[in-house]
């Protein structure tokens, strides 16, 4: 039998956030399931000690991987035209690591599930499993619901530049924060060619310009290019496949410290608290409490196997504290356009 495992992408910066992960994976998916670390940098002393104290957990070590998809993410990048905008355009996540998370092809798991570390688990991923029997990927979000303007592929482009029409893409946009596939695919000589495509045949602006140095766009044209099948179950007939997913959109039941869909109380696969800072995440497992949706249930995760340190009571932060906040937050972001 194929090997399976999971993947997630973290550091000590998002510490907490991998712990509540952790912990809703041994409790909702299944405490034998190994469970791979890709470290986005070189912060990884709680992580490490993290790995220390469960046998389960390993530290994703193959640098030469590691080091291949940070080349080809940054050369693609750099390619695009919006690399020669100024630097005050640049996005926030200019420069970061997050498509580190792409070396899960080049693993030890057969098979895959990828969780991003602002992700809790909350059902078993056996019918994840299953449809990579027919499928390469398999995806579960509505990305492919979002305006083109926003989309991750240029829509437009690739109907004018090639044979396909936007009911033949649309479909087959995704984000990536959560999926599952096997390993081998994006082989070096593999990456070599769609890099030639990306570079060569400026098929980079296939890209949206709106997810330059993004990870989901980037993820979006490698398997659009690719052309292998892929599935995404908010595109599943069943409709009891198709839930929400995301802490600050989405309305979801409680039951048992398992999340439910609100409409006909159908399971999902994951809680995604995307659009929250990992610094939100902190201050509330110090007892603030940070405006943060379903932060309970994050509590409960977290604190799982060590519940007497789980913050008794949570104090809103003072008006002053607030203001602070938004100074330091402003004065940070004009170092790093700075930086740039």
């Amino acid at each position: 039998m194929p090997s399976k495992g999971i993947y997630t992408l973290a550091n000590d910066v998002v510490y907490d956030q991998l712990v509540a992960l952790i912990n809703s994976i041994e409790a909702n998916v299944s405490p034998d399931l190994p469970i791979c670390i890709i470290p986005y940098d070189d912060r990884l002393e709680k992580v490490k000690q993290e790995i220390k104290n469960r046998p389960n957990l390993i530290l994703f070590e193959k640098q030469e991987s590691i080091q291949r998809w940070e080349d080809f993410a940054r050369e693609v990048w750099n390619a695009h035209s919006r690399a020669k905008e100024s630097k005050i355009n640049r996005p926030r996540w200019y420069n970061s690591h997050l498509q580190r998370k792409f070396v899960a092809f080049d693993g030890d798991f057969d098979e895959f599930v990828f969780y991003e570390a602002d992700n809790l688990a909350m059902k078993p991923v056996d019918g994840v499993f299953k449809k990579l029997q027919e499928y390469d990927f398999v995806f579960d979000d509505w990305e492919h619901k979002k305006a083109t303007s926003a989309a991750a592929l240029n829509i437009p482009l690739i109907e004018a530049s090639t044979s396909y029409r936007e009911a033949d893409i649309r479909p087959k946009i995704h984000d990536a924060s959560f999926f599952a596939s096997k390993a081998g695919f994006f082989s070096p000589q593999e990456l070599l060619e769609l890099k030639e495509k990306l570079i060569e045949h400026k098929e980079v602006e296939w890209i949206n310009g709106l997810g330059w140095w993004d990870d989901v766009f980037l993820f979006n044209y490698l398997t659009f290019r690719c052309d292998r099948p892929l599935y995404n179950f908010t595109l599943s007939p069943d409709g009891k496949d198709r839930t929400g997913n995301c802490a600050d959109k989405d309305p979801f039941v409680n039951i048992d410290n398992v999340l439910y869909n609100e409409q006909g109380l159908k399971p999902i696969h994951r809680i995604h608290y995307m659009n929250y800072s990992s610094s939100d995440f902190a201050r509330l497992c110090r007892g603030e409490d940070a405006d943060i949706r379903y932060k309970d249930i994050f509590l409960y995760y977290r604190f799982l196997k060590q519940p007497e340190l789980r913050p008794a009571k949570l104090i809103p932060p003072s008006s002053l504290t607030k203001v602070n906040r938004f100074l330091q937050k402003a004065a940070q972001k004009i170092s790093r356009t700075l930086a740039k």
